[in-house]
């Protein structure tokens, strides 16, 4: 692999969310090359069934190995929930995962009660009760479905009066049980933190799994010998609207982002 430290890294989200992660592979590992890609004109992915899910992300890691990606990581959770085993048996280069952070949030929490906010697909899916199964123990969880926040984020509407009402509709039950960390369960709602910190109060901790998925992506590589420092470019591609997702991403990673559309088949 050695010779092959100059490809890039493959990343992948339904839209505009995937770009959370993206910024802490960058912030992790500066010198690496990075095709991002957004699946726009399937979004969201909340809405999708195990099957359409595990077909679309398919033509992805498809288009993101036809590119010479050394690693992919899904920068999503639902897809992540509904899709991974099947992506890593039928793809060649490894696929890391973004799961919701219950293992870190049960550790420590001091109230016994951490919530998960995330999309409506991720709070039901058997992957995450699993992880409340193995990490929470006697921790109680609140495990809250999140209707159309996502979509906001993908509008690249952060701070509205219809993204307030949401998060008071949601965070509602959460304050009711006295949860003190709150699990950000979808790649979209980092870009909401100020706004989740103003409706939470200042004394919830909210955790995202961004920095631990970069740290297992620079682990993955170190192990296989692939790490780069010489590279440093970003290509961006949507299934989408090139124009729309260029905007919401320029003002979301506040640095010009110049998208190029792709069809996958």
């Amino acid at each position: 692999m050695k010779n092959n430290d100059m490809v890039p890294i493959g990343v992948f989200d339904s839209g505009v969310g995937g770009l959370s992660v993206l910024k802490e592979l960058v912030k992790l590992m500066p010198g690496e090359n990075y095709i991002f890609v957004a699946d726009q004109i399937n979004v969201p992915y909340g809405e999708k069934t195990k099957k359409e899910l595990e077909k679309e992300t398919l033509k992805i890691c498809n288009f993101l190995t036809s590119k010479k990606s050394k690693i992919i990581v899904i920068a999503c959770n639902t897809a992540t929930c509904y899709a991974i085993e099947f992506l890593r048996a039928n793809i060649s280069i490894p696929v890391v995962g973004t799961v919701p952070a219950i293992k870190p949030a049960a550790t420590q929490t001091k109230s016994a009660v951490i919530a998960v906010m995330s999309t409506p697909a991720t709070s039901k899916s058997a992957y995450l009760k699993k992880l409340i199964e193995t990490y929470t123990g006697n921790i109680k969880v609140i495990n809250i479905g999140c209707p159309n926040l996502e979509n906001m984020v993908e509008m690249g509407i952060l701070d509205s009066l219809k993204v307030k009402q949401l998060l008071l509709k949601y965070t509602k039950p959460i304050k009711k049980a006295g949860a003190d960390i709150v699990v950000i369960g979808c790649t979209h709602y980092p870009f909401l933190k100020p706004q989740i910190r103003k409706v939470m109060g200042k004394n919830v901790k909210l955790i995202d799994s961004g920095k631990a998925i970069a740290k297992q992506t620079r682990d993955v590589l170190q192990r296989m010998g692939a790490l780069n420092s010489r590279g440093g470019e970003t290509h961006f591609y949507t299934t989408g609207n090139s124009d729309h997702f260029s905007k919401v991403a320029s003002s979301l990673l506040k640095k010009p982002v110049k998208a190029e559309h792709i069809q996958l088949y």
